[in-house]
């Protein structure tokens, strides 16, 4: 059952990965939290607020909500990733998501959803490793740019928080 599962993911993020004239970013991040603390960190909203973003709406079901709130006390749309779903997921395994620009790009650009992929495994030496994985732009020059935001800022940023707070909440245990 998983291995048609994956299978049918593959083929239909196939093209997605291909559209538009900008590459997939892709990150990989080892932290030494166990899968376990990894998938809820990523896949509920106490695990996003402990790095993602001080709030969240993420109900883990194809088509459910996966909302960051990056900026809570906005107004409606302009609080960050709103109107992202997730697309399919494997528990502590994959985690496949809608996303959209940040507001500054305007509402045009807000509709149209790129995809996240995350895959969890575990790390060499124990922990887990996540592998981010973002694809499915549009061509012209707004989606290079936001293409060019989260490249060059967007996923390490958010990395770094996850790796900083895991460190953290390892150390405290």
């Amino acid at each position: 059952m998983r291995a048609v599962f994956l299978i049918a993911i593959s083929v239909l993020a196939a093209p997605l990965f291909a559209a538009g004239p900008a590459q997939s970013i892709d990150r990989d991040v080892v932290v030494s939290a166990p899968r376990a603390a990894v998938w809820k960190a990523w896949s509920s909203v106490e695990g996003a607020k402990t790095f993602f973003a001080p709030d969240a709406r993420i109900e883990l079901a194809p088509g459910g909500p996966y909302e960051i709130y990056f900026n809570p006390e906005a107004p409606a749309g302009s609080k960050g990733g709103e109107s992202n779903q997730v697309v399919a997921f494997e528990p502590e395994r994959m985690l496949l998501i809608s996303w959209n620009a940040p507001p500054r790009f305007g509402e045009q650009y807000r509709r149209e959803h790129t995809y996240v992929l995350l895959r969890f495994d575990d790390a060499p030496g124990g922990g887990t490793r996540v592998r981010l994985t973002h694809f499915g732009w549009r061509e012209g020059k707004e989606w290079t740019d936001i293409h060019d935001y989260f490249d060059q800022k967007g996923w390490d940023y958010v990395l770094g928080k996850f790796r900083k707070a895991y460190d953290k909440e390892i150390a405290a245990r």
